[in-house]
């Protein structure tokens, strides 16, 4: 599960829903995911949403023959998302459980109670060489029952984090913490995201154990209309760095 340093993988969510808003393909979705590469992103994140208001189903097979970090794939296992997914092949596909009508992402699984539905979606994931990883709250409880239903990885919602560190970091960061200490207990990877930026990020990489990969949109676009997206990307990699 180590590695030398946290991955950061950029979520082009934002960039489709600039594109869809005019109806064109201007910003181009590919050579956005081509130039964050080439700008030091460790992987592309993209979540499909059943009304397509940013990413597309027909935007996948395009990244997956470009991509050549890390596709991460997530969403709700709906059956159109799950016969795009097995048949396109991510790396990993995160599973995230949002109905419809989520704005965004806002709750993980409930994955003690949703145990045994949850292990056959990982199982038919993993047949086909995808990892998986599951978005959870930070709770130990959820990380063993995503750990049981057989995830290779677990994502903590970090929106409650991000809204209480500005106050009391170490509160904000508290049960991360015991989280991510279960899941080394238990073998599973940790990835994390959800309203990270330039200001919260570098105290909870450098506070949970055993990170390996945050993903980031929202925030990393909007800074990127300041300051660029190459310095971006470089900004949100020294976020990561390790002391």
């Amino acid at each position: 599960m180590n590695q030398d340093r946290v991955h950061l993988s950029v979520n082009i969510n934002k960039i489709a829903l600039i594109r869809n808003s005019r109806g064109g393909n201007a910003p181009d979705l590919i050579q956005v995911a081509r130039d964050c590469e080439a700008f030091g992103a460790d992987g592309i994140t993209i979540h499909p949403r059943p009304d397509q208001r940013h990413i597309r189903y027909n935007d996948i097979p395009g990244l997956k023959e470009i991509v050549g970090t890390e596709l991460n794939i997530e969403g709700n296992p709906t059956p159109e998302f799950m016969s795009q997914v097995l048949k396109y092949k991510p790396h990993q596909c995160t599973l995230v459980p949002d109905s419809p009508s989520a704005l965004t992402s806002d709750a993980g699984w409930d994955t003690v109670s949703g145990k045994d539905y949850l292990r056959g979606i990982i199982g038919a994931l993993q047949d086909q060489g995808i990892r998986v990883s599951v978005f959870i709250d930070a709770s130990p409880a959820m990380v063993e029952g995503a750990a049981l239903a057989g995830a290779d990885r677990i994502e903590f919602y970090t929106g409650p984090y991000a809204a209480m560190y500005p106050n009391n970091p170490e509160e904000a960061i508290k049960n991360h913490v015991e989280s991510a200490k279960t899941a080394a207990d238990l073998n599973i990877g940790v990835n994390a995201g959800h309203d990270f930026n330039l200001n919260n990020l570098r105290y909870y990489a450098h506070n949970l154990p055993n990170l390996l990969e945050v993903s980031i949109g929202h925030a990393l676009v909007c800074d990127a209309l300041y300051y660029g997206l190459s310095n971006v990307i470089g900004m949100y990699q020294h976020q990561l760095r390790p002391f």
